[in-house]
This record gives C-alpha cells, structure tokens and sequence, in this order.
C-alpha cells in the first residue's frame, strides 16, 4: 500500500486529473443506469462535476442505492402471507360492501383500493382512535398504557434521546420488565446516535431486547444517510398501539429555546390499526433480530365492525411501491373540495407539486401549513423554494409562528384524514421507513380540520406579492436547496 501511495504522489498533476475525470465518468454513468428520477440522476451529477474529490465522497456516503429486495425482504414470514390472502379478499369483496359505505366515503374508495395493492395496508372498521395535540397529550397516555402491559410492549422509535423524557422510559421499562413484560425495542441508530451505551446496557441488563437499526459507523458524519428508519410505533399487547410525529426527546414535551413551541401529533389507536402496526413492528423485528413473533399473544383475530375504517400504511426501501407517497398524490389529485396540509418539510416530488398546482387551479381549496422558523436550515430554503409557484396557483401557504411545527397530517374533503410519520419531502416518500394512519371518517376528519384550522390562527398566510420580494441572497440560498433537495 505503501509503494502504491508513492507511486501515486510521483503522478503527474495532469495523469491526476485525468484519473479523477475517468472516476467521475464512471460514477455519473453508473448513475444513469440505474434510472433514478432525472431530477436525482441531475443533481447528482451536479455535485460530483462542481465538487472536486468531495463530490465523490458525498456519493460514496450519502448515494449509493441498493437493491430494495437484496437489502430487506419479507417474504416468508408467517404472519405478512396470511395477511396477503385477507388483502385479496378485502380487495375482491370490497365492490360489494359499498353499502357499507356512505356516499363521503365512497368517493374515497379508490384510496382504499390503492393502499390494499400497493403496501398491502389491511382495511379495519373496528378501530377507536384518538387524536394526541402534542406533547402533553401524548406522552402521559403513552406511559399510562405501558403500565397496563400485561404480556408485551414493542417500541420503535426514530429518535430517543438520554434527557428527561427519555429517562422516564427507561425507568419504566426496567419496571416492567421486572414485573415479567416482554419487551422489544427498536431504535435507529441514525436518529438515536446520542444515546449513551450505558443507557441501552441498563435495559439490557433489566432483560429489554432492544437492538438499533441498520447500525452505522460514523453517525456524526451521516445524519442524511439513506435508509433510516423514520418510525414512530408503540404497540402494548398487541391491542393498544401509538403512531405520529413524536419521538421521545423533550424538545417534542417542552419545545427548544431556539425554536420555542414544538408543535406535533400523534394517534392512539384500538382494533385493527393496532394489529397492523403490529405486524408492521413484526417485519422489522425480524430484519434486526432475525426472531419471528409468532401465536395469539401477538396476533389476534381481525374483528369486525364498531369503529373507525382505517389503514394502516407502511412504505420504505422494503415495499415494492412508494406506498404513502402515492396515497398522498391519489388524495390530492381526486380531492372535490379542500386539502388540508401540515409539513415540517416541503420537499416533495414532482408528481405532488403538479397534483398540488393542478387541484388549486381547478378550483380546490389547498392550504398549507409550513414552520416558520426550522431546525434544519437547508431543507427550509428547499421548502421555501416550491412556495412561489403554489401560491401563483392558487395554493394558500402559511408559515406557523409561535414555534415549530412538526405535525405531518392532511385531511381531504372532510372525510379522509392522514397522521403519521411521513414528511412531504423526498426522503420519506422515496427512501425512509415510514408509517402513516390514513382514517376514513368524517368525525375524526372534522377533528382534524379544527385543530389544523386552530393552528392557522397562530400562523401568517404568506402574500405572493410580498414574498417575491425576498433578498436575491435568499431566492439563490433557495435555488441551490431545491437542487439538491432529492439528495437531502
């Protein structure tokens, strides 16, 4: 290695640069073949010819895409087959159950059916479900229905950090350990890469099965690294289950200084959603432990009837279809009256922006509710950079001002609500682990609407006349972010 060095330092500057040249032609042309969007394939490009040597390390770190199925596949397990046949007959029956539905509904059938074939996102109507307006309201209830565990508690979490809030966990955890409750305990490894050793020892020591997911070398150097998983998911008994915006730190009970505010939400579900977020957490305790969770203390029979028709919706780099960001596109692009939309992160793909744009031409009523101050200033600029062309459609475009505003939902026409852990910005939608509840239910719709149009009150609408008149600085800060945005 040594000579091969030297050898290199006696290179001229020309057989140098011509060696980078050739690298660089390998790369942008290994790129290509892999058909990415253009927009990728483009920006990609970009920083490998404008960023000498650097550009081919960002690759090597951030870039490279593997095959969904070579990395994480889920064939096999006992439990995702025999949901597959319920999926098929869901979808077969579901023609014929349209008097079930009312005519509200049944204009959101075709959600339905997409969510069944693309992610196979079982379809419940048996399900209570409670909306969480931040923190305040979710982590008390979150740590209420831990101490009912009787046989199992599965936790899988984007971000858990060793401060108050993440404290309290782990002290209740032990103890329920010690009563004799299993209990499983994903975290990424990403998102929690604060969190001490002797953290993860004492629950290990207290008989948690906890292990991080798709662990990384250099977490420091890889916030962006692709394949996280971006999951928010409790499930107690395998009745009980939690989902949305939360993770556990206490900026997301508190807020932050520089932030203030940290406005979010969350769902707590009964019924069939809690038994597919069961089987969703089953899959990825799998891929971390190789364990299979199998029998009735897990998985209980699907009941019918009593509740809110909801699915539960999963997407990431083991789902053959970019399932939540289809859902979103389909809801948009069909909607007949409003959309309702919050986002930390306005990133999104093309197809959406069109669907967006196209909808508020034609008459329908879009609004969207953006953070006006972030926590990560390059994907505010990439945000910000879609807002001009929305708004020149017809789109009303807010920016939430007592804090930040975390909280990923929409609700469409007054019937169909989304609250999960998906942001509309490229990463969710093409490449993280995600999972949203989509509900179809006019008065859980109607709750959601309150509480998106309560936030609109603390929140400026954005005029098109004055936001063009923003500093050249910012409108160049913004072009630069959206071309990199597919790579964020």
């Amino acid at each position: 290695m040594v000579e091969f060095l030297k050898g290199i330092w006696h290179y001229t500057p020309g057989t140098v640069t011509l060696l980078y040249f050739i690298t660089v032609v390998f790369i942008a042309v290994f790129i290509v073949l892999e058909n990415r969007s253009p927009l990728k394939t483009i920006s990609w490009v970009l920083v490998l010819v404008t960023l000498p040597v650097g550009g081919i390390i960002i690759y090597l770190f951030f870039g490279q895409e593997y095959r969904k199925k070579k990395m994480f596949s889920k064939k096999g397990l006992y439990y995702l087959e025999k949901l597959r046949k319920q999926i098929q007959d869901q979808l077969r029956r579901l023609p014929q159950n349209e008097h079930l539905f009312n005519e509200k509904i049944l204009g959101k059938r075709h959600l339905m059916n997409l969510l069944l074939s693309n992610s196979n996102a079982l379809l419940s109507n048996n399900n209570d479900v409670t909306v969480l307006k931040n923190g305040h309201e979710t982590f008390p209830a979150i740590f209420q229905a831990i101490e009912k565990a009787k046989s199992h508690i599965h936790l899988e979490y984007y971000i858990v950090e060793n401060d108050e809030l993440g404290g309290q966990l782990k002290e209740l955890l032990i103890r329920k350990a010690g009563q004799g409750v299993e209990v499983r305990f994903i975290y990424d490894d990403v998102g929690s890469w604060r969190l001490p050793k002797k953290y993860i020892r004492e629950l290990k020591d207290a008989g948690v099965q906890i292990d991080c997911f798709m662990r990384v070398r250099f977490p420091m150097l890889t916030s962006r690294v692709n394949y996280r998983n971006h999951r928010k998911i409790i499930i107690i008994d395998g009745e009980v289950g939690f989902t949305g915006g939360l993770n556990f730190a206490d900026r997301y009970m508190h807020g932050s200084y520089e932030l203030g505010l940290w406005r979010d939400t969350h769902l707590m579900v009964t019924g069939g959603a809690a038994i597919s977020l069961q089987i969703i957490f089953m899959a990825d305790w799998f891929f971390v432990s190789k364990e299979i969770l199998k029998g009735e203390r897990y998985f209980r029979d699907l009941p019918v009837g009593g509740g809110k028709l909801m699915q539960v919706v999963s997407s990431g780099p083991d789902s053959d279809w970019e399932s939540i960001g289809q859902a979103y596109f389909s809801a948009i692009a069909s909607a007949r009256e409003r959309v309702f939309l919050a986002t930390p992160y306005l990133i999104p793909t093309s197809e959406i922006i069109y669907a967006m744009k196209t909808a508020a031409l034609g008459g329908i009523d879009i609004r969207v509710l953006l953070p006006g101050k972030s926590d990560a200033f390059f994907p505010k600029w990439g945000s910000d950079s879609y807002v001009e062309e929305l708004m020149e459609a017809g789109v009303r475009v807010y920016h939430y001002k007592p804090g930040f505003t975390h909280s990923k939902m929409m609700v469409v026409d007054g019937v169909f609500s989304s609250i999960g852990t998906a942001n509309m910005d490229f990463r969710s939608l093409e490449t993280n682990f995600e999972v949203n509840a989509m509900v179809y239910d006019e008065e859980l719709a109607r709750e959601v609407e309150v509480l998106f149009l309560d936030d609109l009150e603390n929140s400026e609408e954005l005029v098109l006349e004055e936001w063009t008149q923003r500093s050249r600085y910012r409108k160049i800060m913004e072009s630069f972010a959206r071309i990199l945005s597919p790579m964020m």
